[in-house]
């Protein structure tokens, strides 16, 4: 058995480990992956690092960007194996993107504030895309996989960069105001379509206030709240094992009034 410090902690190293579990008489789950089967976990792995970014667990974020950089290894190590690129090529390629896109510092290119390096590596990446063929659209390069949240505030990015978008938060809310009518008035007539239609819509335009704010994204905001809702939820269950009352048994009234309970005593903490 080999010592757990054999190998240096290096990502060569790492690649090499997956080299060996993919080898003849190596470890036969590595073995049977595919890039296909890989991009499930790569998937997980990067949910699993935001989470722990989200709640500030130090030891946690080193770990799952250990579990994350291992998939990332794990696909150049299959490529390799294919014949198409190595971790070498990845690191590579990366390492001369950076250095093209930032030609302010390692280049002669003027950029002093957020939004003249944005500037400037729009025009690189136009650059880059010089030789590629024509888009069809300015929208054909939004992935596909981003969360529907995202995809939104990266189609309404795109779209703003030609001049459409809108001119103030006031604007948008009053769009917010316009969906959430017709929602209601969806949800009136009992037309489930429309509902489902108009219940996108206000998403959509939800979405949109977080992106013209450059603040918190939408997918950040709503994983804000989901933990706020979590947090709140597990403090009601606490007082109902404190009363000895299951939470099945506890009914909609007491539940909505530990609800309270549980938001005016984070007030209270706030204004300690």
């Amino acid at each position: 058995m080999e010592p757990e410090n054999h190998y240096p902690p290096t990502a060569e190293a790492l690649a090499g480990i997956l080299e060996r579990l993919r080898a003849p008489g190596g470890c036969p789950w590595d073995r049977e992956q595919t890039r296909e089967t890989l991009s499930r976990s790569l998937a997980e792995e990067c949910a699993e690092t935001l989470d722990a970014i989200d709640r500030g667990d130090v030891p946690a974020i080193a770990d799952e960007l250990g579990d994350l950089l291992m998939n990332v290894v794990f696909q150049a190590v299959v490529a390799a194996e294919r014949g198409e690129f190595t971790f070498e090529d990845v690191c590579r390629g990366i390492i001369a993107k950076m250095i093209r896109r930032h030609a302010h510092i390692f280049g002669d290119a003027q950029a002093d504030t957020p939004e003249e390096v944005a500037a400037l590596w729009e025009r690189v990446k136009a650059a880059e895309r010089s030789g590629e063929p024509v888009a069809e659209s300015i929208l054909d390069r939004v992935p596909h996989y981003l969360s529907a949240l995202n995809r939104a505030e990266k189609l309404q990015k795109k779209v703003s960069k030609v001049g459409f978008d809108w001119k103030s938060e006031s604007g948008i809310l009053d769009k917010i105001q316009e969906e959430l009518d017709e929602l209601r008035a969806a949800v009136a007539s009992g037309d489930d379509a429309a509902i489902d239609e108009e219940f996108g819509d206000l998403l959509f335009a939800a979405s949109n206030l977080a992106r013209f704010r450059r603040r918190g994204t939408s997918e950040e905001l709503l994983r804000r709240a989901n933990r706020k809702f979590e947090m709140r939820f597990r403090r009601m269950e606490k007082e109902l094992a404190v009363r000895g009352i299951p939470l099945e048994e506890a009914g909609i009234e007491l539940l909505e009034e530990l609800w309270r309970e549980v938001k005016r005593n984070e007030n209270a903490d706030l204004d300690f």
